[in-house]
């Protein structure tokens, strides 16, 4: 069955006329604007038969019952009747079922070619001890668990704006609450995921230090938690355990006097001049549409390629929104080890984690991306793989491990962004990239989020959210290279201190969720 690679949809020609035609071989083209019963499409010698919305699929010639439907050259589901030229493709005439794909494990593998030093870009970051470098300089405050959420949170909102004045230097003091931590699997890979996850963000980069705070009797043992993740309490970390310091309002109160205590050396960090390489940026798609494959999506691919060869790292996620597409990525893999880590990961998903569930590994997509154009997984695997770019697979972690390789890397997660972005995060990203078609409303900390929108009706009306308009693309206006290369320079600006939009909105203060994949008691 046909499931060739993704070809490189990066072109100089500018995008005009009603339809898109992203492949030679396809037979559906898109829709670039909202087109109308009976106009004419002389680049393809028909009229369209149906209403067909900005976004969508419309037969490119006649499609028999049980054919597969080919979107950038690769297969997006089969065609569920017979369809005619001209009509309108989607889920009503699409249907989602396997087909074999052949992996070809590091086939189509070709190392970066990394800039020589001397031309590789700089921005400004906070080098660490241990030399790694962060895009921001922030206090973190973690629960160990549910019972210690409200106590975290009391601390960091002491620490106003107006108390941080003095310290303009600190970004700020950030709670990571969250829901679990007891009533789960004391031990196996649940436990050890959440406790992977919380010493991903101790130790990350963009904290100058953290508190850790639990209760007492959770299962998520803050004694264990240290032991696990070999974490030792003093200089820059601090525990407490709210039944031995005295309960809320004794362990906020000393909490907050700790936080005060490493203000000042905190303060003391400053920006230097870095190299690009030292740029990690977890990768993330949601609100997703007919365009996030055609510039969004292709065009964040373009600055990771970029960021590659700049000796930088990009980790692409969400194991399900790569599923039916990802043999595109076991062939550009560094190994066949690396290839078959991918495919290990996809298998679980499959046949342990997802099976007989109603989500969209198996099938069906959200409404939104339905109402955006996306029939199926399938159809919205091919975009979201896109972001990744085009270079080799070097890498493919479990859900929070710590990245260590460079280029373009993979992390199993699901596809909810808050826990896909927690795990890349607690991985080491210090940057998150994040396009949206229908309009995604995200942001993170302590790493800065940019979004990117996908078409620019959508980014007229939530420009206070957007920080790029990938929709110029289609508008003709810029080319993917030149999107890619405005992407990456954002990159470098933001992780220098400039805002993103996200960041001037405030958001991030409740966008830490560890991946729950175990049994709650």
């Amino acid at each position: 069955m046909r499931g060739a690679p993704v070809i490189d949809p990066r072109s100089e020609k500018k995008i005009t006329g009603p339809i898109i035609r992203l492949h030679p071989d396809d037979n559906v083209v898109v829709a670039r604007t909202d087109v109308a019963i009976g106009t004419a499409v002389p680049s393809e010698g028909w009229t369209t038969r149906s209403q067909v919305p900005a976004g969508h699929k419309i037969a490119a010639r006649r499609i028999a019952r049980g054919e597969p439907i080919l979107k950038y050259a690769v297969t997006v589901g089969f065609a569920a009747s017979d369809i005619e030229p001209g009509t309108w493709v989607h889920s009503h005439n699409t249907e989602f079922r396997e087909f074999d794909r052949d992996y070809a494990h590091a086939r189509d593998f070709r190392p970066v070619q990394l800039l020589p030093e001397s031309e590789q870009a700089t921005f400004q970051g906070y080098v660490r001890p241990d030399g790694r470098v962060g895009t921001r300089n922030f206090i973190g405050i973690l629960a160990t668990v549910n019972c210690s959420a409200t106590v975290v949170h009391k601390i960091a909102e002491w620490f106003t704006p107006e108390r941080l004045a003095v310290y303009p230097n600190v970004d700020g003091v950030v709670a990571f609450a969250h829901g679990i931590g007891c009533g789960m699997e004391m031990t196996g890979e649940p436990m050890q995921l959440l406790r992977r996850t919380m010493a991903g963000y101790a130790r990350h980069p963009n904290l100058a230090a953290a508190l850790i705070i639990g209760l007492g009797c959770e299962r998520n043992q803050l004694q264990g938690l240290m032991a696990q993740e070999n974490l030792s309490a003093g200089g820059n970390l601090h525990t407490f355990v709210m039944q031995e310091t005295g309960g809320t309002r004794k362990t906020i109160e000393a909490g907050i006097e700790a936080v005060k205590a490493l203000l000042s050396e905190a303060n003391q960090a400053r920006r230097q001049t870095v190299s690009a390489s030292h740029l990690c940026v977890g990768l993330q798609c949601g609100g997703s549409d007919g365009f996030s494959s055609i510039t969004a999506n292709p065009a964040l691919g373009a600055a990771v390629d970029i960021l590659a060869r700049h000796g930088g790292t990009g980790i692409l996620s969400e194991t399900p929104e790569i599923y039916g597409v990802e043999h595109t990525l076991t062939r550009r893999a560094a190994s066949r080890e690396v290839g078959e880590k991918l495919v290990e990961r996809i298998r679980w998903w499959k046949e342990d984690y997802s099976v007989g569930r109603d989500v969209q590994i198996n099938g069906a997509v959200s409404p939104g991306n339905q109402m955006g154009g996306l029939a199926n997984i399938f159809e919205k695997s091919l975009g979201s793989s896109m972001k990744g770019g085009t270079g080799p697979l070097m890498e493919v972690y479990r859900y929070a491990e710590p990245v260590t390789a460079k280029g373009f890397v993979f992390m199993d997660s699901p596809g909810f962004d808050p826990v896909s972005a927690t795990g890349q995060i607690a991985g080491g990203a210090n940057l998150i990239a994040f396009t949206t078609g229908r309009g995604s409303m995200f942001g993170s900390k302590p790493a800065p989020c940019v979004k990117l929108a996908t078409n620019t009706p959508m980014y007229q009306r939530l420009t206070e959210d957007m920080d790029i308009n990938c929709g110029e693309i289609l508008d003709g206006t810029a080319t993917m290279d030149e999107m890619g290369q405005r992407i990456f320079e954002l990159f470098l600006r933001v992780a220098s201190g400039e805002r993103s939009k996200s960041e001037l909105l405030g958001l991030g203060d409740h966008e830490f969720v560890p991946w729950q994949i175990g049994i709650m008691s």
